[in-house]
């Protein structure tokens, strides 16, 4: 498929039907890295967990955030069955993020890529990326806008944004060619909201 997938505002019924015409249309290149970009879930406000004298790094996801996610975890269950490999950025809510998502997937636990933290080296990120088989389906954990920003990167070449992810949100890129700037295609997006739906 040529064109990404913005399921805005789409019912359960709807969000299904496109996967499934997006899994019978898709072609097979020698060549395929699928890649997903997950917002961590909602943590501790910034303001208040800053009194606690702790940095910033170690701000934990709230008991909502943490339901929420499995919700959404639930949902992209139904759509993306398997994950090869998982990391996330170090900072706690990262992590705790990605422990949900190993939980809901039964993998081993998230890898913590650095280059995953805020500021991380796209260039860097790409490298790590190619090191991986091809075919396989990697999941990254990490912050706005530097996910955002990564995206439009690998799809149009620059690290403009041009799409915002909500906490918990789900962007899918596709590469048929490694993974490199302006290589990748955006296959789907969707929100937390639709996650929960589908779950």
């Amino acid at each position: 498929m040529n064109q990404a997938l913005f399921i805005a505002g789409a019912t359960t019924l709807h969000i299904l039907s496109v996967f499934v015409y997006y899994r019978a249309t898709r072609l097979s290149p020698e060549f395929e890295m699928e890649i997903l970009l997950i917002r961590h879930a909602i943590a501790e406000e910034r303001t208040l967990f800053a009194h606690t004298g702790q940095p910033d790094a170690q701000r934990p996801l709230t008991e909502k955030g943490r339901s929420r996610m499995r919700s959404a975890i639930n949902g992209l269950r139904r759509v993306m069955p398997q994950i090869d490999t998982l990391a996330s950025s170090p900072l706690l809510r990262a992590v705790e993020s990605a422990q949900l998502l190993a939980e809901g997937y039964g993998l081993e636990t998230p890898l913590q890529l650095p280059l995953l933290a805020p500021g991380g080296d796209f260039d860097a990120i790409a490298a790590w990326l190619a090191g991986h088989d091809e075919a396989s389906r990697v999941c990254l954990v990490g912050h706005e806008p530097d996910l955002s920003e990564l995206i439009g990167w690998l799809t149009a070449g620059s690290g403009e944004s041009f799409i915002h992810l909500k906490k918990s949100a789900v962007c899918l890129l596709r590469c048929d060619l490694l993974p490199e700037q302006g290589t990748c295609e955006i296959e789907w997006l969707l929100a937390p909201k639709q996650l929960r739906q589908l779950g």
